[in-house]
């Protein structure tokens, strides 16, 4: 539904997305995660067509996203920081985008009063973070949009409001195929929602996968050899550290494969653990510490 096409977009000598190709299904919940300068907003300013890539190419439904009025009119994006026009209400941004989507449903938009329970004559600018995040969901939900574009979508809001919003999004994927790209540093939660992920590092992608597939394919052990015992020869460590005689692995590749070749060793002790889609992300980039220094003052 979205791709991205060897696209490099750069400004001045800095590549902020460099031959990146991304591709996300329809109806699929896809993850764009990345450390800060990853390339996150740039690839999604570039999809939404605020910015055109130097090359390469960006498509929505099999269509060019730039300078093409009627393919923007297929997907809606809440930014950080919600766009609206100076002094605009709810109500009045309503009005606005019901000429621009075919598939606005002005009784959805009554009906997620109910759940929103906005004053929609009150400038939206006057509202606080998370109530500025929820005037923009209503009216995304209420556009009907084929695509939905978020990033950092539920920052500023509550939690009993975020598993509200997240339920309403899953309703419209499961209930229309609508297709979902999010871009967030909060990774618990993006596991609960997300099938898709990719990770940017550099404006590069450094990999990209369905997350139960990701999950599959890293694995946790926790170990303890026998004295003078090694490991197997030819495991793929991404992460080997120490306490004592316990020895925490990360590796690549599946769980009962790897228990096998760690039981070559003889261990003493051997249990597998599970791992959260924010380790795998931490593991990928370079283990525990990577970016972390310490400060000798």
């Amino acid at each position: 539904m979205i791709e991205l096409k060897s696209v490099t977009k750069r400004f001045g000598d800095f590549a902020a997305l460099d031959d990146v190709s991304i591709r996300v299904p329809r109806g699929a919940v896809f993850g764009l995660i990345g450390p800060n300068g990853a390339g996150k907003t740039t690839a999604i300013r570039c999809i939404t067509g605020m910015l055109k890539p130097e090359a390469g190419q960006v498509h929505i439904g099999g269509e060019p996203v730039w300078d093409e009025p009627g393919v923007k009119s297929r997907f809606f994006c809440i930014p950080d920081e919600p766009w609206c026009f100076a002094g605009a209400s709810t109500r009045d941004m309503m009005e606005f985008y019901r000429r621009i989507y075919p598939g606005f449903d002005e009784k959805r938009y009554e009906a997620l009063w109910n759940v929103f329970s906005l004053n929609e004559a009150q400038p939206i600018r006057r509202l606080s973070r998370g109530r500025k995040k929820q005037s923009a969901f209503w009216l995304a939900l209420s556009a009907r949009p084929e695509v939905l574009i978020l990033d950092e979508p539920v920052d500023g809001l509550d939690p009993l409001m975020r598993r509200q919003v997240w339920k309403l999004i899953l309703s419209e994927v499961a209930d229309r195929e609508m297709t979902v790209l999010i871009s967030s540093h909060n990774l618990r939660e993006l596991e609960d929602v997300c099938d898709h992920v990719a990770i940017l590092q550099k404006g590069k992608v450094l990999l990209q996968s369905p997350v139960a597939e990701l999950q599959e394919n890293t694995s946790k052990f926790v170990l303890a050899l026998p004295e003078g015992a090694t490991l197997p020869q030819g495991l793929d460590i991404l992460s080997q550290s120490r306490t004592g005689k316990l020895i925490t692995l990360i590796l690549r590749g599946r769980e009962e494969e790897l228990r096998a070749r760690l039981r070559e060793a003889e261990p003493q002790f051997l249990d597998a653990q599970p791992l959260t889609l924010e380790e795998i992300f931490i593991y990928e980039l370079g283990g525990e510490d990577h970016g972390v220094q310490d400060i000798l003052l």
